[in-house]
């Protein structure tokens, strides 16, 4: 055959695929639609895969397509990280660490993680995105995160887990709240109220765990409202919407008519826990590993 593949094709493939629409994907790369076509044509024979399914209404990536699209995102990721690395070490950095967590890690571990970090190794960057559990996981297998905090029973191969910090819960009431630290014996306490909690898509070995503490006393929660953010649940608490249950450790940073009672004599506990891909490359990562034992 008489011509290669070249980087081109890769690009114009992720277009598509991301699009899934050639005219749309054509627009985005400033080319023609019967030029686009002719490229994915061209890497197709070259590969002798077939990557589209293609009718007048839908453009569909085929089994083959699909594995090549998650390879490539992972590639061009790593592609770009290992660039911008580059470019930090020669500007004298050590380098950066892409972090996701859950809010109420930030209320514990990552504060002491990176003043920590900071004295040890002051030259590494660091940068922070909350996000949810599963997008954690799923950033953590494209090297998109070198480290993230989640509250999670398990994790696919190839990642690694530690647990990092355990946490008791904690009952969310508006100030006004005829409970108190003296009164509150019990969750059953409350058994009538709504109950306004963290999405079960965010974490849903947190949102099983609440749904434990309530049916060990006897009762199933009325759910009002659901939310992935902390700020937005304890807001919603202070004006009389429901109660809520969160990790005792997500009271401290937050400035609301809202009090926290934490909840006695129960089994479950909040298990944070620090994830990494287990083959992991990020030289800065490598040298703050022993900070936090990974």
């Amino acid at each position: 055959m008489s011509y290669k593949l070249e980087l081109r094709h890769f690009t114009y493939f992720l277009a598509v695929a991301e699009e899934l629409h050639f005219r749309k994907a054509a627009d985005r790369l400033f080319i023609s639609q019967p030029g686009l076509s002719r490229q994915i044509k061209q890497m197709e024979e070259i590969i002798e895969a077939k990557l589209f399914i293609r009718d007048k209404r839908n453009v569909r990536l085929t089994i083959a397509g699909q594995y090549l699209k998650k390879e490539l995102d992972y590639i061009f990721n790593h592609i770009n990280f290992t660039i911008k690395q580059t470019r930090l070490l020669d500007l004298g950095s050590d380098g950066e660490i892409r972090i996701g967590f859950l809010g109420s890690a930030m209320q514990t571990v990552i504060p002491e993680l990176l003043v920590s970090a900071n004295n040890t190794f002051p030259n590494i960057r660091f940068s922070l995105e909350e996000m949810s559990n599963y997008l954690q996981v799923d950033a953590i297998e494209k090297d998109q995160l070198d480290l993230g905090f989640v509250r999670l029973a398990r994790v696919p191969k190839g990642v690694k887990m530690k647990t990092i910090h355990t946490d008791t819960f904690s009952l969310v009431l508006p100030k006004t709240h005829h409970l108190d630290v003296q009164s509150f014996k019990n969750i059953g306490q409350v058994s009538n109220e709504n109950f306004i909690l963290f999405s079960s898509d965010y974490s849903s070995l947190y949102y099983n765990k609440i749904m434990s503490i309530c049916e060990d006393r006897g009762f199933k929660p009325k759910v009002s409202h659901r939310s992935v953010h902390a700020q937005t649940i304890f807001k919603l608490v202070e004006s009389g919407l429901g109660v809520a249950i969160v990790p005792t450790s997500l009271q401290f940073g937050f400035d609301l008519e809202v009090k926290f009672l934490e909840i006695p004599k129960i089994k479950q506990t909040a298990v944070l826990s620090v994830i990494w891909k287990e083959n992991n490359r990020n030289p800065a990562l490598q040298k703050i590993s022993t900070l936090i034992d990974l």
